[in-house]
């Protein structure tokens, strides 16, 4: 597998592994989830949950392999709440037991938001979780696609779960994803985000490759994507300044006081944030959990070496290697990098494939948002 054997101590790692401690399995039956379908890679397994002993096996891992002050670890799904209670209570504590002087722990978990109660609430207050719920927009949006087993809709269930949180101080990150029911209303989306009292927003698009090699049904259409986000941030920008903070728009911030991205999706080189399945089996990213993109599994081999492994940075390397020509004369190269590696099957002008499905949206939003940041890097560069 190419997974190395000898570790540098000294080597400086930036790494966010999603962990999925019930794999794929969730409670609910959205007709976009990418996941749902990864249980066939478990179908002979007969476990619904990560094991303790190698729940004690990766944390101590993660932990070592990890090099900066600040110990992230991303519970994902799949639905991350049907591990239990208590299993989340054994992780924190396996957590303090392990930590390091001088260093901090900290916990995300994302979620659909329609399994919380009182309990978890006092839980991820009490241990000070960072919580993401999805949440696609007011009712008759969300409801589009975002549905429980029976085929209902979850929206009432989210607020529910969305007000509990607020009421214990946990202050949820929003996570829309944007298809193509909910695109044509940036500022019915956005607007009721706000009315909540959201801080904190992510706008993920859907971008889905049928069969046929073309986008799927669902997913948005980039020239809608981009006026999506246009509309968004000319909102922001008038009323939201210092108040709510968009992914996208932080990102494209970054660039103004020459800071890296912190989006994955946006790095020149990915690799960064691959998958711990509930088995130990590490896969290159959430989007490629395969047997191609499979690097080993937590029972043989460390998180360090999972992660430096050359199959891993060949992954990585390829986001970069493989971009278009169009791409890399593009006046906004910096802000986007060819975005996410899995929307790549689109045509380039000259016929090259691997372009990005969304560029023309991504290249319209970027441009739009560029004579606001460029006077905010000119102001930077005075102080």
């Amino acid at each position: 597998m190419g997974i190395a054997k000898n570790i540098n101590a000294a080597v400086t790692r930036e790494f966010q592994i999603f962990v999925k401690p019930a794999g794929p399995l969730c409670n609910l039956n959205c007709s976009y989830c990418y996941y749902l379908d990864k249980s066939i890679l478990f179908s002979n397994a007969g476990i619904t949950r990560m094991k303790e002993d190698l729940l004690g096996v990766y944390i101590r891992s993660h932990i070592q392999a990890s090099t900066g002050p600040v110990i992230a670890f991303s519970w994902h799904g799949g639905e991350p709440l049907l591990a239990g209670k208590d299993f989340y209570r054994r992780a924190v504590a396996l957590q303090k037991k392990w930590c390091p002087p001088g260093k901090k722990i900290i916990n995300g978990i994302q979620t659909n938001g329609t399994l919380i109660d009182e309990e978890w609430c006092k839980f991820l207050a009490e241990e000070k979780f960072m919580v993401g719920l999805s949440l696609d927009g007011p009712e008759v949006l969300h409801n589009t696609l975002r549905i429980a087993k029976d085929g209902s809709g979850t929206f009432r269930k989210v607020i529910h779960g969305f007000d509990l949180l607020v009421m214990h101080d946990v202050e949820p990150e929003i996570l829309c994803v944007v298809h193509s029911g909910n695109s044509p209303y940036p500022l019915n989306v956005y607007r009721f985000f706000r009315q909540l009292g959201a801080t904190y927003i992510s706008f993920i698009p859907l971008a889905q490759q049928h069969s046929g090699g073309g986008a799927t049904e669902g997913s948005v259409d980039p020239e809608v994507w981009g006026e999506f986000l246009c509309t968004v941030f000319d909102e922001w920008l008038s009323k939201d300044i210092g108040k709510i903070k968009v992914q996208i728009i932080e990102e494209a911030l970054r660039t103004a006081f020459n800071q890296e991205h912190t989006l994955c999706i946006f790095k020149p080189v990915c690799g960064g944030v691959p998958v711990v399945e509930y088995n130990g089996d590490f896969y290159s990213c959430d989007h490629f959990v395969n047997p191609e993109h499979w690097i080993g599994n937590l029972k043989s081999a460390s998180v360090s070496e999972l992660l430096d492994s050359e199959k891993q940075a060949v992954f990585g390397r390829a986001k970069r290697d493989t971009l278009p020509d169009q791409c890399l004369k593009c006046e906004v190269l910096s802000m986007c990098n060819g975005e996410c590696p899995k929307n790549r099957f689109s045509f380039a002008q000259d016929g090259e494939p691997g372009l990005n499905y969304l560029c023309g949206g991504y290249r319209k939003f970027f441009n739009h948002c560029r004579p606001f940041i460029q006077k905010v890097s000119a102001v930077y560069r005075q102080c």
